[in-house]
């Protein structure tokens, strides 16, 4: 389907100034983008009236059916959250909980523009299920743990299922879902399990995805477990020799930010929850001056407590300048590319995450004519510091448009909501 979207904007980095643009997308590509109309008959016009079209977000680190979870252990600490709130309650869900709840997750980061997430969790069949259906992109895996050194990996029951899922689902809906392997963490998981899991990454050619170095806690007691850090565990145990993403990385010293730049690994940043379970705040600078690829993440509801990658750019922006003492120390074009192209590269999807022909049309259009954007003299100033979701007006993912002034084209919401009331009562109440 060819769509012409007339009248917009772009920020700077597509050389085109503030003067109107005209996109047209063809299937899932976009294959003309400039300031006269092509002539080319489109299946569909759009009047963008001036309004500033984005590469759509990517979420790098999301937990998506702890949407069932959203609100549920509020204000405690990440290890009272974690083993008297959040771990209890994951031993009642199945696979339509699973589901239900990633749908609602989906919608939610379809609203707020975007159109791919990294998702490590449990019941992955679900997950993959609810992305086929709302027509988006993720990278999906089956979280791994292991507590006995002597494990056999060969026949853990974790190990199986994760490889399972793999060879069901890695590359199916035409690309749009991705399989990596997944190490919940290091506190979570014996070197054996990391080494052979790593390498069985490396023989398929998966990504890997891990939590790393959240808290000081966890960073100490690995330090008093291995004599080395997180990052360096892993680093150590071959997870970093395979294109990975590192969730948090909050207590990161400069010997992990070395190894995580020369590792290409690439950091998620979750600001908003690690600011929420007071963990702390990751050395922004520091990683950035090292050349890591920095994407950001929404974490779960259940610590976030929204799936907002928008809020997610604006608290980065804001909180790295206050404890760094320099309103410098962040760039409103960092934060948009943090938001878009470092989480596309994260996925290992090099096509995605920039308005240029031949790239994937995944975008998402603002309304800068929303009182709270005027007057508007720079578009990336206004991304990072005046919109707010409700200025989201449409969001396409490959050339297919699911969101677009208020209404959903792939998500019964109605539906949903009554649906997630089900569950809720069923599991959780």
């Amino acid at each position: 389907m060819k769509i012409l979207i007339k009248d917009i904007r772009l920020t700077k980095d597509c050389g085109f100034g503030k003067n109107p643009v005209n996109i047209l997308t063809d299937g899932k590509i976009i294959s003309y983008i400039g300031e006269f109309v092509p002539d080319v008959r489109a299946d569909r016009v759009i009047d963008g009236k001036g309004n500033l079209v984005l590469p759509a977000f990517y979420n790098a680190h999301c937990h998506s059916s702890m949407t069932l979870f959203r609100g549920y252990g509020d204000d405690l600490p990440l290890d009272r959250w974690l083993n008297e709130r959040i771990f209890p309650a994951e031993d009642r869900l199945d696979e339509k909980s699973v589901y239900i709840g990633s749908m609602v997750a989906i919608a939610e980061m379809i609203r707020n523009g975007i159109v791919s997430f990294s998702d490590m969790y449990m019941f992955m069949d679900s997950v993959a299920c609810a992305v086929r259906d709302c027509k988006v992109k993720a990278n999906l895996a089956r979280s791994i743990v292991s507590f006995d050194p002597d494990i056999d990996m060969k026949n853990d029951f974790r190990m199986k299922e994760a490889a399972d899922f793999a060879k069901r689902w890695h590359g199916e809906c035409d690309g749009k879902i991705k399989v990596d392997m997944s190490l919940h963490a290091e506190y979570t998981n014996v070197a054996k399990c990391c080494e052979y899991v790593a390498d069985h990454a490396a023989k398929n050619g998966y990504l890997m995805q891990v939590h790393a170095s959240e808290t000081k806690k966890e960073h100490d007691e690995c330090i008093e477990r291995h004599g080395v850090t997180p990052i360096r565990f892993f680093s150590d145990t071959g997870v970093f020799d395979v294109p990975a993403t590192a969730a948090h990385c909050v207590w990161a010293d400069d010997e992990d930010i070395e190894i995580l730049a020369r590792k290409s690994v690439t950091v998620a940043h979750n600001p908003v929850s690690n600011l929420k379970l007071a963990s702390g705040v990751m050395p922004y600078v520091k990683m950035k001056k090292a050349g890591v690829n920095i994407a950001l993440g929404t974490d779960g509801a259940a610590s976030n407590n929204r799936l907002d990658i928008l809020r997610e750019m604006q608290f980065a922006a804001l909180i790295h300048k206050g404890t760094q003492l320099d309103a410098a120390a962040t760039d409103a074009s960092d934060m948009i590319y943090m938001a878009t192209r470092a989480g596309a590269l994260s996925q290992g999807r090099s096509d995605c995450g920039k308005i240029e022909i031949g790239y994937a049309a995944d975008l998402l259009m603002i309304d800068l004519h929303s009182i709270n954007n005027i007057p508007n003299y720079d578009y990336e100033s206004a991304v990072c510091y005046s919109v707010g979701t409700s200025d989201i007006v449409l969001t396409m993912c490959d050339g297919c448009i699911l969101y677009e002034n208020g209404a959903y084209t792939s998500i019964d919401t109605e539906r949903l909501e009554f649906e997630m009331k089900q569950v809720l009562e069923n599991y959780f109440v």
